[in-house]
């Protein structure tokens, strides 16, 4: 069977998450693009939802119910610590910058 070279730029940092991702589960680069490649081909397409995120609504936009809820569920995460720091949100947010 012939193989085939794919050569692609991506963002460094993008590069560095996934591998370290694709490290700790023992997948090599190479084979995980083969399986996207597979994928598409299962899947006559993307094999997931190529879709834009719904924005986060304004106060103004909510009840009373809604914002309670949504504070409440906030909370009920950081109780379980399955939130993140403040400190941590923002450094992660200047990165980005």
């Amino acid at each position: 069977m012939k193989t085939a070279s794919v050569n692609v730029r991506i963002q460094e940092d993008i590069k560095e998450q996934a591998e370290a991702i694709l490290t700790k589960i023992g997948l090599p680069r190479a084979v995980a693009i083969d399986l996207f490649y597979r994928q598409i081909i299962m899947n006559n397409g993307i094999p997931f939802a190529l879709t834009v995120p719904k924005e986060i609504p304004n106060r103004e936009e909510m009840s009373d119910k809604e914002f309670h809820n949504m504070l409440s569920k906030a909370m009920e995460q950081a109780r379980n610590k399955e939130a993140q720091d403040l400190y941590t949100v923002f450094d992660d947010l200047l990165q980005g910058l």
